[in-house]
């Protein structure tokens, strides 16, 4: 585990909440080798080492080699994709449902698949939750579900909603996990079960896959090689970045403190422009010689990204019970430079 890694999970420990909870308990995590899935299992496996919790920690993975290799024997593994039914014999008390695709590129060349991993992922580990009768179920959703705010919107709340074309094939991930959402709330009402959503605005941090596409992950990899920032847009969408101990530090307040069904997951304070973003990193590693130039296509081709260029969440639910982030948008880009760079071989 890298330092910062190490920093980020005892500042999440310290966060006043009833850890106790998850004492004597099994917990799966899905997607569990993606970047929020493996904080899950640093922070439940630092319970188990720092204060003997005894929590049976699950992993449910495609490739268990893309698990961190310091947590191999302190985890249990199970190897299947998410959209097949789940039939082990243990029983778990809480389900984590981080499983889903997060690459633009797979979007545009798997839309099926990653409908496919948000909603039959999210039927499959409901069922087990129905069967297990969890203590707790959170699945983890987009601030893609918002789309396009109407004329007028500006921030969404838990209850505004903006436009999603269903007919563009793009909406496979915000359409799924809509659908994956809905699927929650059926499952609330007619068993019972204690169903939570977080909708994450864009999450960076130690963990990301600097070669997924996204923005943010370009910026960086930029940054690491040292590589002038390129903008394939004039950069006006406007985005709302989230570290990711802080992302992860409000879904355990979600679990563990919470009342309400869905909270959004957003620091307000980190929303700029995508340029913006991009002047930000240029400024921090302008020793590095890093600027900021364009290189706009000329036709319209099909990236995969996002095509929403508003939309700020409003965190003020989640504030309302006691979270707020650490972290301000250029510490969490400093930290997740120092993670990459320790690291580099893996980026």
């Amino acid at each position: 585990m890298s330092q910062i890694i190490r920093e980020d999970i005892e500042r999440i420990l310290a966060e006043n909440l009833s850890w106790e909870s998850f004492r004597d308990t099994n917990v799966l995590v899905t997607g569990a080798s993606g970047m929020i899935g493996s904080y899950f299992l640093y922070v439940l496996n630092s319970l188990n080492e720092s204060y003997d919790y005894n929590i049976g920690v699950y992993a449910l993975v495609r490739n268990p080699n893309k698990l961190p290799s310091n947590l191999a024997g302190k985890i249990n593994v199970i190897k299947q994709s998410v959209t097949e039914s789940i039939d082990v014999e243990t029983s778990f008390d809480y389900i984590i449902h981080a499983a889903s695709p997060a690459s633009p590129s797979i979007m545009k060349t798997d839309p099926v698949g990653t409908w496919s991993a948000n909603v039959l992922g999210t039927y499959n580990t409901l069922e087990l939750a129905r069967k297990n009768k969890s203590n707790g179920y959170l699945y983890i959703s987009s601030r893609e579900i918002y789309g396009q705010p109407y004329e007028g919107q500006e921030k969404f709340t838990e209850e505004i909603y903006g436009l999603v074309d269903p007919l563009d094939v793009r909406s496979c991930y915000p359409e799924g996990k809509k659908a994956a959402e809905n699927l929650c709330v059926c499952y609330k009402q007619q068993y019972g079960i204690n169903a939570k959503i977080a909708r994450l605005a864009h999450t960076f941090g130690p963990g990301m896959s600097i070669n997924d596409g996204r923005v943010q992950a370009d910026f960086l990899r930029n940054v690491v090689r040292h590589e002038n920032i390129v903008l394939k847009s004039k950069g006006e969408s406007v985005r709302t970045y989230t570290y990711v101990a802080d992302a992860v530090s409000a879904m355990f307040r979600i679990i563990l403190s919470s009342e309400n069904i869905v909270y959004n997951i957003a620091s307000e304070e980190s929303t700029v422009s995508i340029l913006a973003l991009a002047n930000t990193l240029a400024e921090i590693y302008k020793n590095r010689g890093v600027e900021v130039i364009f290189d706009i296509p000329t036709s319209d081709t099909n990236s995969g990204t996002a095509p929403f260029t508003l939309g700020i969440l409003d965190s003020s639910s989640l504030r309302g019970i006691g979270w707020k982030p650490a972290y301000t948008l250029q510490e969490g880009l400093i930290r997740t430079v120092k993670h990459l760079e320790r690291y580099k071989e893996r980026a």
